[in-house]
């Protein structure tokens, strides 16, 4: 959310605005600004899907990873969770810069999240009952993935009203 936006508007001024990523699930977020130059309110929860501005668009793929290469290992979470509202927005928030490609290969379907900008990839595909991860890259994306959908869960996996946006000069946070 661009802080000239807190900048304009007055304190206990309210700020109506969208807040979502490249996997498809978004939400909108009620701002309060406060006296301190910063804003903060909940999640409102309607499952919205907005078109993107053009300066929002993802950037282009380019050339994919060889998605044979990189470690492979049995999967916590499954890419079936990628189906779930609420839980791909827990992913946008551990991946906000991932986009999501679905493809047969070799006789399966993976799902395989791709960081453009820091080169890193995951491949997740179900093997008869169990599901297995690939990845590449700087960094273990699935890895950082099933690691906050895993702290979500802990916390009794709170609905998306539950969840808190704070916006200052230095960034946004959203949790829950």
């Amino acid at each position: 959310m661009p802080t000239a936006w807190i900048e304009q508007t007055r304190p206990g001024g309210l700020i109506l605005t969208a807040i979502g990523g490249w996997l498809g699930s978004s939400e909108l977020a009620r701002l309060t600004v406060h006296d301190d130059g910063t804003a903060s309110g909940p999640l409102l929860s309607g499952q919205v899907n907005f078109m993107f501005a053009r300066p929002h668009l993802p950037p282009p793929l380019g050339l994919l990873p060889d998605l044979n290469q990189g470690k492979e290992r049995q999967a916590v979470i499954g890419a079936d969770a990628l189906t779930d509202w609420t839980t791909r927005f827990v992913v946008q928030l551990a991946a906000p810069n991932a986009q999501r490609l679905t493809m047969e290969r070799d006789g399966h379907t993976e799902d395989v999240l791709i960081d453009v900008d820091s080169g890193s990839w995951a491949a997740v595909y179900e093997d008869h009952v169990r599901w297995t991860v690939r990845q590449g890259g700087p960094e273990a994306l699935w890895d950082t993935v099933e690691e906050h959908l895993g702290r979500w869960q802990a916390a009794g996996a709170p609905p998306l009203e539950g969840f808190k946006v704070c916006v200052t000069p230095n960034g946004q946070t959203i949790g829950w």
